[in-house]
């Protein structure tokens, strides 16, 4: 059997490190778009970390809000009864209470 001069050619073995240097650069690219920590990857957690933000600036204009109201309860009176009233249906002496209904659904 004859050996094939064309295998052990410079050409060939240039062409055979031309596709072995394309291949690992495919997998190179394959990996920062999808792999872990990847391209895809950094793109969720950032669409992630924009959601969270939004709801720490809820959270904290929400605090603001029950701070506030607690300052108001702490040093009025008037808030307080406000606040029995809305919150617990408690009357004065004398009041009556009038309760409307909803309408069933239907």
């Amino acid at each position: 059997m004859r050996k094939d001069p064309s295998r052990n050619s410079p050409a060939f073995r240039k062409k055979i490190l031309l596709l072995g240097a394309a291949c690992l650069f495919l997998i190179m690219v394959v990996t920062s778009v999808f792999g872990k920590k990847g391209v895809m990857d950094i793109h969720r957690l950032r669409v992630e970390l924009a959601g969270l933000d939004t709801q720490i600036r809820e959270l904290q204009r929400e605090k603001g809000e029950l701070e506030a109201e607690i300052r108001r309860l702490e040093n009025d009176p008037k808030a307080v009864e406000n606040s029995a009233r809305r919150d617990l249906g408690l009357i004065k002496p004398g009041e009556k209470v009038v309760v409307i209904p909803k309408a069933p659904k239907k």
